[in-house]
């Protein structure tokens, strides 16, 4: 990085970045990418930008970067101890990678989230069985585009998935058992983008059973698959839907903001559902933020200028 930058952009998904660097381009930006995948960095070297925007996502390791993850939460902690400033940093990195964490803090806000049990081995959950409510949700404490989610119905058949296939527990060997929410599959589930605080656009995403609900047209197009692992069992089913959701509710609204306030997330989506008896439901933190154009574009602008609006806007 010879040449003088004002903002570096952390990823490892070049596909998910080409939107935000030509919007980049276009503006003007003096921005380098650093990829995350294979790097390296020292404890002396100050920082090259003003700023730094991280763009990692928890789903590396489906891309066969897991090292990439633990790279670049390190790089960032770095970063901050010498004083950059990071958008999306370390410590909103890591709240994105621990669903246990994201779980105990929606619990702690006082907001309706879906009881968790998190493990690290499957006979443990014995202990808690007077409390779990079948079926449930085996979910990863690191996400990452569905994989590895599934809906279970024993202990014992929790028991069996992880004695048949102990490859199940990589890369962070934790796991979630999540009670189980039905909701109206005509409507979907609610995803709430944030930018600086503020919602930028909803959508409703009717999911077809997926559990891959990454709204990048690289990862869900709009007909056909993507280029994000997507469980073998729900392959058959319909392509995941988005759909622009101009009246959300703005209690709704505000308890997401309270959410992104609480992270410190400064891009990044939030999501919830809505079950037939009348709870709203949140469940997912996402800081790294893969935003869908053709939505946006319902609402009457680029998302992706409006984040270089963001980022120029921190610059100054």
């Amino acid at each position: 990085m010879s040449k003088k930058i004002d903002l570096v952009v952390l990823h490892e998904h070049p596909e998910w970045q080409k939107p935000l660097f030509a919007a980049l381009e276009k503006r003007g930006v003096a921005f380098a990418p650093f990829d995350v995948i294979a790097t390296a960095f020292d404890n002396v070297t100050p920082p090259a930008a003003k700023l730094y925007f991280n763009q990692a996502s928890p789903s590396a390791y489906l891309r066969g970067n897991t090292r990439a993850v633990p790279l670049a939460l390190a790089y960032m902690r770095t970063l901050e101890l010498q004083g950059a400033r990071v958008l999306n940093g370390a410590d909103v990195f890591a709240m994105e990678l621990s669903k246990s964490a994201q779980a105990a803090l929606l619990h702690t806000l006082g907001i309706d989230t879906p009881r968790s049990i998190t493990f690290n081995d499957p006979a443990a959950l014995r202990r808690h069985a007077g409390r779990i409510t079948w079926p449930s949700v085996l979910k990863p404490d690191q996400g990452g585009s569905g994989a590895r989610i599934q809906v279970v119905n024993s202990i014992e058949e929790v028991e069996d998935m992880f004695r048949r296939d102990p490859s199940i527990w990589l890369p962070d060997n934790l796991f979630l058992l999540q009670e189980y929410l039905p909701h109206d599959a005509e409507q979907g589930i609610v995803r709430l983008e944030f930018l600086g605080g503020e919602l930028l656009y909803a959508m409703r995403v009717k999911t077809h059973g997926r559990f891959n609900l990454c709204p990048s047209p690289v990862c869900n197009p709009a007909d056909g698959e993507g280029v994000c692992e997507i469980p073998a069992q729900q392959v058959d089913a319909p392509p995941v839907e988005f759909h622009p959701y101009p009246d959300v509710p703005e209690q709704a609204v505000e308890t997401a903001r309270r959410i992104v306030r609480a992270v410190g997330l400064d891009v990044g989506g939030i999501e919830y559902l809505e079950t037939p008896d009348g709870r709203r439901v949140f469940y997912d933190v996402n800081a790294n933020s893969n935003l869908r154009p053709s939505v946006a574009e319902a609402f009457g602008f680029d998302p992706f200028e409006r984040v270089v609006d963001y980022l120029v806007a921190q610059l100054g």
